[in-house]
């Protein structure tokens, strides 16, 4: 249960960091450091599985795996693994990461690491395959996709392969032996770093939401090891695909191109990959934001093949069915329900049942008095208010950009004029919410505009590259979100330090 508090959210790959990347190093605690001076409870990241097309952290090739360009490289050397020399290479200029650049370095660096590493660590990495089932899969899958090329795994060479038989993979297993042992040790110090840093983030009193995409990516692991679970011809090509109908984000809407689940087979075994998948997800997070929440009602279902998103239709979802097992499974996770975009009756009436708090978006909530999101609607207060997504623009480019009789509306509503007065209302306006949490991008407590947006939906380039200065979280901004904090009590009050009183004798002198 979430009790009235505030969080920020923003990426492990925008932390700021000399070697192009955010990662789980020193700029990760010293952020964590940050939301505790600022009376933060909760840091919200997105997911952090490794990315694969458009760099995106919704399109990966496994949702179990790490992502191993968060690795910290500083780490490394103080093990052993890497020289100052080495480490001084990794240095790039400060700014947006590049990841052209990132792909064309980093392997090469993490397998001079991995080619020094000790018998001992080599036995830790292996007994980690074996506790954890995905890795095996996983490890094979990124040493044949780099055997052939870079291929997606239904463009593999050999049908028995394609298909995920026994024989075969045993095989692989065989000739990959040396390539798998590097992707294993990858995950295992990937985990063994995420662990560290978690358990320093808690033991600040910060929890840590993580997103669970709703659906994976066609060239996964994911798929490629349990073909059952999805929608999928004889081949292992997708028969529909996965996408939203036009929407405020997207006139053509949204055509996201994922397998959708079958859901019948799933339901049949009793949603034991799903089961699994948040198990694997509560090792990262101690809450769970399910994205997409509405497809949990009914999905938007598109014909394969299709060039735009407006030819899909409405299916039903699992509901209460999966939602059941796995808030019944799991009672130490806190889930959140990201019920954006087109919503019916239905969907809101699932997530009632569920018992899920939902999200309340202030850059959709000036349109009119009746508008659900302004703070004034909420008749709920299990919900959690956010100034804007990772899918929105920063408060500054919003007020910059937002239609104008929406911005009219605001500056009536909130009684201010100007962008700089009007993010700091908005802020104020999320803080004072009775909603029981309150998020805001960190680039909105900074000021910062459209240059600093996280992603543009429906946008295929230049997605997923801001990252924070370093030396941007300062005291003063702490200070600042702190007393805002206080002021709504979403924190405890600063202890108040009274002046020391004078004795008597220093009195009479």
């Amino acid at each position: 249960m979430i009790k009235r508090s505030a969080g920020i959210l923003l990426p492990i790959f925008s932390l700021p960091s000399p070697y192009g990347i955010g990662s789980m190093g020193k700029e990760a605690r010293a952020f964590a450091d940050f939301l505790k001076e600022a009376g933060q409870k909760w840091w919200q990241i997105l997911p952090v599985g490794p990315s694969g097309g458009g760099n995106s952290p919704y399109t990966t090739l496994s949702t179990f795996a790490g992502n191993p360009y968060f690795i910290d490289l500083e780490a490394l050397a103080d093990d052993g693994l890497l020289t100052p020399d080495e480490l001084e290479a990794a240095k790039v200029p400060v700014g947006d990461i590049d990841y052209a650049a990132l792909y064309e370095t980093r392997p090469a660096l993490l397998r001079k690491a991995f080619s020094r590493i000790t018998p001992e660590t080599a036995r830790a990495a292996r007994e980690f395959r074996d506790k954890f089932p995905w890795v095996r899969d996983y490890t094979l899958y990124q040493a044949l996709k780099e055997r052939f090329g870079g291929k997606a795994w239904f463009d593999w060479p050999e049908k028995a392969l394609r298909q995920h038989e026994h024989h075969a993979l045993e095989r692989w297993h065989r000739d990959l032996e040396s390539e798998i042992a590097y992707h294993t040790w990858e995950q295992y110090c990937f985990f063994q770093q995420w662990d560290a840093f978690k358990k320093y983030v808690n033991e600040l009193g910060i929890h840590i939401i993580g997103d669970l995409p709703i659906y994976v990516s066609l060239d996964s692991s994911d798929v490629w090891a349990e073909r059952a679970q999805f929608q999928l011809d004889p081949e292992g090509h997708p028969t529909k695909v996965a996408g939203v109908p036009p929407d405020y984000f997207s006139e053509d809407g949204q055509l996201w191109g994922n397998p959708l689940y079958n859901w019948d087979a799933m339901k049949q075994d009793g949603f034991g990959w799903w089961i699994r998948r948040v198990e694997g997800a509560s090792r990262l997070f101690d809450a769970i934001r399910i994205d997409h929440f509405r497809a949990m009602e009914s999905y938007w279902a598109i014909p394969a093949g299709s060039k735009t998103a407006k030819n899909g239709q409405w299916v039903k979802g699992p509901g209460m069915d999966l939602l059941r097992v796995l808030t019944s499974w799991f009672h130490n996770v806190t889930y959140i329900a990201e019920d954006l975009g087109i919503l019916t009756d239905a969907v809101h009436e699932l997530r009632d049942t569920s018992g899920l708090p939902g999200m309340k978006v202030l850059e959709f909530a000036f349109s009119d008095a009746s508008n659900a999101y302004l703070p004034h609607n909420y008749t709920n207060p299990n919900c959690v208010c956010y100034t804007g997504t990772h899918d929105n623009d920063t408060l500054m480019g919003w007020c910059a950009s937002v239609k104008k009789h929406e911005k009219a509306y605001a500056e009536k509503y909130l009684g201010v004029k100007g962008k700089e007065a009007m993010r700091q209302a908005v802020l104020r306006a999320g803080q004072g919410s009775v909603a029981v949490l309150f998020v805001a991008q960190m680039q909105d407590y900074l000021g910062l505009g459209t240059e600093a947006r996280t992603n543009v939906p429906g946008v295929a380039d230049g997605n997923w590259r801001w990252r924070m200065l370093p030396g941007a979280a300062t005291p003063q901004v702490a200070d600042e979100i702190r007393t805002l904090t206080e002021t709504y009590g979403r924190c405890a009050p600063r202890p108040v330090v009274k002046p020391e009183k004078k004795s008597k004798a220093k009195a009479e002198k």
